[in-house]
């Protein structure tokens, strides 16, 4: 059985950091691709963060310079490092594993919120 766990949320004040966690188990986790979603209240999900089984990395514009994506593959956990945090990032964050022909997996999602 395939799980996500995530971690890290909470409230943090604009400007601050945080560090989000997501562990898997059930799949081979290097193999998967892993992202990063986020839906702020009356908004559709939007793609946050990215990294591919071999490293690339790719960001939301939003989030670009502000939020680093990485993995560690020997600990089956994928990290999302949120730096300058503003407001507008306050969402429920969601990590998201894919590998074609295998399927997308979905963690339960984490509060983050951004306010002083």
């Amino acid at each position: 059985q395939v799980q996500l766990v995530e971690s890290g949320g909470g409230l943090v004040q604009p400007g601050g950091s945080q560090r989000l966690s997501c562990a898997a188990s059930g799949i081979i986790f290097s193999m998967y691709r892993l992202n990063w979603y986020r839906q702020a209240p009356g908004k559709q999900r939007e793609l946050v963060a990215g990294i591919t089984s071999s490293g690339s990395t790719n960001y939301a514009d939003s989030v670009k310079g502000r939020f680093t994506v990485s993995r560690d593959n020997a600990k089956n956990t994928g990290y999302l490092q949120m730096n300058s945090l503003k407001p507008e990032d306050t969402a429920v964050y969601y990590c998201n594993v894919q590998r074609l022909l295998q399927g997308s997996y979905w963690g339960q999602g984490t509060q983050v919120t951004v306010s002083s």
